[in-house]
């Protein structure tokens, strides 16, 4: 699908749009790939239904399961100069909202006082041209806040998608109030790698698992990663310190129990 074509970007640098492509990566992992996992390819395929529907969706799942990875890759290839990315720690109010939004549409001035007239301003920019409004950890979002986003997409004349992307009880929230639910256009859930995605995607995510033993590969997953590509990554980086440190060691048990005592209690060799 080809991107979308939007207005030239204003000058004024912008909070909100995509990150680099390195940021998609825990830690920020040298030399890590991009998998298209089948979760990864679906994130592809339904934003793209969505994005030409200009409906609304929910990725959800568990933390650390490639869910803001697969939408910020998936978003560069479909929209990405109309994607603008929000994202709370802690409990916005709806104010918080309305700020968050100003900034990263990049508005002039400062934002109006009064509900009504930030409304009014918010809507009238939104419909000048497409943007798709990316809620990321949107487990933060009180329900009032859910109620916000769905106010903007129901207006007559603004010309959005919406994807919410959380864990947590972002699927239970949105789910059970019908008003938020029945808008929905596409829901996802992100569940962690099967074991046949472990050895046949993981050599591929890294150099220093290319020549892994299979076997090998599912014992740390088995152990410690659990199929979540957030701990996966972890795993990775102390393994390619370790291998710059020292080049003659090999990728073996040994060297992921070392790995194993550095990741916590979640791991048990």
């Amino acid at each position: 699908m080809n991107a979308i074509p939007v207005a030239a970007a204003a000058s004024r640098p912008r909070r909100g749009p995509l990150p680099p492509p390195r940021k998609d990566h825990y830690l920020s992992l040298p030399d890590a790939n991009v998998m298209g996992t089948a979760a990864m390819k679906e994130t592809l395929a339904n934003l793209g239904e969505v994005i030409d529907a200009r409906g609304m969706m929910c990725l959800y799942g568990p933390a650390g399961l490639g869910k803001t990875m697969s939408v910020n890759a998936s978003l560069r290839e479909l929209a990405p100069r109309a994607t603008r990315r929000i994202e709370f720690r802690g409990r916005p109010t709806v104010l918080d909202i309305r700020r968050n939004l100003f900034n990263v549409l990049g508005l002039p001035g400062s934002p109006p006082r009064q509900p009504t007239a930030f409304d009014t301003l918010l809507k009238d920019v939104l419909a000048e041209e497409f943007r798709v409004l990316v809620c990321d950890e949107a487990q933060w979002l009180r329900e009032e806040s859910f109620e916000y986003f769905r106010h903007l997409f129901d207006d007559l004349y603004t010309d959005i998608a919406v994807v919410f992307v959380g864990g947590g009880n972002t699927y239970q929230v949105l789910a059970s109030k019908d008003m938020l639910a029945s808008r929905v256009h596409i829901w996802q859930e992100f569940t962690p790698l099967t074991r046949v995605e472990v050895v046949t995607t993981i050599p591929a995510y890294h150099p220093v698992w290319q020549t892994a033993d299979p076997d090998d590969l599912l014992y740390a997953d088995d152990v410690a990663a659990h199929g979540v590509f957030r701990t996966w990554a972890k795993i990775t980086y102390h393994v390619k310190r370790a291998l710059e440190n020292n080049p003659d060691l090999e990728v073996d048990r040994n060297l992921l129990r070392w790995v194993f005592s550095k990741l916590g209690r979640h791991s048990r060799p």
